[in-house]
């Protein structure tokens, strides 16, 4: 089946108030437009459907939350009725088709209805990741412009409260730009001082507000914006359109992830990342399936079994999460002894994605639960997966170390410094030929400019990925390390990421990191960070040691691996991303900013001095 055959018939597989008549507008490269003519509704495609089509008292939403010990849940039907009193009260405050709405809110249930109900009226909504900065949600403030603000009293994490309200407060003072208005959720754990005239209470106001229709939008109106770290500092607003959403991400619950109508999904991501825009809000419901929304921890809500009690007690029948949330798990319970407490018999398979995941990782997921573990490939940019072991196609064999191939619809190529293509095997640039699917951005945000400069411009033709790897005789993608990610040593090119696979293999290694430092002598040297799975009391002399040993053996001594160091952990975004570029940073000694996603500042510190034993700069 060629793609064009491939996107017209998911794209019949949709609600349309006018179905499209055009498939693709190729006219102004690359800003492909998909189903120009076409005329729909996403929030009618998650939710009124369902109800129209008599599933009414399916559940569409269940919430889980360790960390207030709450559950609550919304069949499509209480869903229906929330979502459109939601978006009558954005309406009553100013809100109208394009106008923009910043929702910056804990994993709660509310989150994902004021989003729905941004795509009811065609607002086009961005979701800050709760909890960040007050500078760096002013400048997202400055950046959309928002009408209104949705936001929450507080988050809750599981040692303390994140009081969301004074952070917002402070956001609107730094911003040029000031939001008509607030509409905040008090949470009984801790409320928040509401601004006179300006802030809105979500519960009062929502119990007064008219319910609304969906408003029909063009296929290319944006659904929504969500920003990315840019190089500069500038965040880069991420702009995806209504119908490639919806046809793309419907298309992919059934043929990647093989999950059907009414099957519990969960994807253990935050609504403030495009996991949670694409597969907690609006993939599965529009597949028609129950989402789960989960408030807590792999760890420590209240211990490493909190994954398993969850699958258990409402039959997910599929789980994505990243790889780090499996290494803290393996880490606290490397023997899986919390697994033995759970019947988890109805789980069909585990998916991976937001960093590379370890052979290590892969292997020990598999073996303790006994279900297909995919490892898959996408960005914040394509909004779903790259590669993939589409489960609902045809299973391929696993590869370790690999997303396995380039799902339909894209085109995955490696091309060298020249712009060449490699040989299987060469490392080189991942590109993907335009056009992009479906669901892929369509453009950054007030930014056409640098949208062109820095994903379509090095490789004329091609999205660059900006991630490194080769592609096998088999057609096999393996995603090594980001571009800037793999180093030169001594003339040699080298993937961090075949280091990191060979130190996740120590048997008392439960994480690790690997990165360039620079060097005099050899241009740049490899440098390892290893945290170590609990309960291990060896000396982390003899570990490092047997470490370097291991990375010589495997690699060999071109690797010039001699630099590793124990630490307690590793900094991380909030999604679970290693901070790699931070860590680089401070050994080489060069100028760097506190991350603004960074989970916990503290971190650093701990890095730095772990840095300076081993002779570098540190902080």
């Amino acid at each position: 089946m060629s793609d064009n055959q491939l996107w017209q018939r998911a794209a019949d597989d949709i609600h349309w108030y006018q179905a499209p008549a055009t498939l693709l507008d190729d006219s102004n490269p690359p800003f492909y437009r998909w189903f120009p003519d076409g005329v729909t509704n996403a929030c009618f495609n998650a939710v009124d459907i369902h109800v129209a089509q008599g599933r009414g008292e399916q559940l569409a939403v269940i919430y889980d939350s360790p960390v207030t010990d709450t559950r609550r849940s919304y069949t499509f039907s209480q869903l229906l009725d929330e979502v459109s009193r939601f978006a009558g009260l954005l309406r009553s405050q100013g809100v109208e088709q394009g106008d923009r709405v910043i929702i910056y809110m804990p994993m709660v249930p509310e989150a994902l209805v004021a989003m729905l109900a941004c795509a009811r009226i065609g607002a086009i909504h961005s979701v800050v990741f709760g909890g960040f900065a007050s500078n760096e949600l002013a400048v997202r403030i400055d950046d959309a412009e928002p009408k209104v603000m949705v936001s929450a009293s507080c988050g809750v994490e599981p040692s303390r409260v994140v009081a969301y309200k004074p952070l917002l407060d402070e956001a609107i003072r730094l911003a040029r730009h000031k939001p008509g208005s607030c509409i905040i959720l008090q949470r009984p754990t801790q409320e928040g001082e509401l601004v006179e005239g300006r802030d809105v209470d979500w519960a009062s106001a929502v119990a007064a507000a008219e319910p609304v229709d969906c408003v029909p939008v063009n296929a290319n109106h944006p659904l929504y914006i969500l920003y990315t770290s840019g190089t500069t500092g500038q965040p880069k607003g991420v702009v995806r359109d209504t119908g490639g959403s919806i046809v793309s991400l419907k298309w992919s619950m059934k043929n990647i992830y093989n999950v059907n109508q009414g099957e519990v999904y969960w994807a253990a991501s935050d609504v403030g990342w495009v996991v949670g825009h694409s597969y907690i809000v609006y993939g599965p419901l529009f597949n028609g399936n129950t989402t789960l929304m989960y408030e807590g921890k792999p760890v420590g809500t209240p211990d490493p079994g909190a994954f398993w009690r969850v699958i258990e007690e409402y039959d997910v029948k599929v789980l994505f999460t990243a790889p780090t949330a499996f290494r803290a798990i393996k880490k606290e319970d490397p023997d899986g002894k919390y697994l033995e407490k759970y019947d988890l018999s109805g789980l069909r398979a585990l998916f991976l994605a937001g960093e590379r995941c370890d052979p290590n990782t892969l292997h020990w997921a598999t073996e303790k639960l006994q279900v297909p573990v995919i490892d898959h490939w996408w960005q914040t940019e394509t909004g779903w997966s790259i590669c993939a072991n589409c489960l609902g196609i045809e299973q391929l064999p696993i590869v370790p170390g690999s997303p396995a191939r380039a799902v339909p619809g894209y085109d995955v190529q490696v091309l060298n410094g020249d712009g060449e293509q490699a040989a299987a095997g060469e490392i080189g640039a991942l590109v993907i030929k335009q056009p992009l699917p479906p669901g892929t951005f369509t453009t950054l945000w007030n930014a056409q400019d640098r949208f062109v400069k820095a994903y379509f411009s090095k490789f004329p033709g091609y999205y660059e990925t900006g991630d490194a790897g080769y592609i096998d005789d088999d057609g096999y993608v393996f995603v090594m390390a980001r571009t800037d990610d793999v180093i030169n040593v001594a003339g040699h090119r080298l993937s961090t990421g075949s280091m990191e696979e060979v130190l996740a293999d120590h048997p008392d290694v439960a994480e690790c990191a690997v990165i360039g430092i620079a060097d005099a002598m050899k241009g740049q040297l490899p440098l390892g960070l290893l945290v170590l799975n609990a309960g291990v009391t060896r000396p982390p002399a003899e570990i490092v040691a047997e470490a370097i040993a291991q990375v010589r053996q495997r690699i060999g001594p071109v690797a010039a691996f001699k630099l590793c160091a124990v630490v307690d952990r590793l900094p991380k975004t909030r999604s679970g991303k290693i901070l790699r570029g931070t860590m680089r940073n401070i050994a080489d000694g060069e100028d760097w900013k506190m991350p603004a996603t960074i989970d916990d500042p503290a971190i650093i510190d701990e890095i730095g001095a772990a840095l300076k034993q081993l002779g570098l700069p540190g902080h």
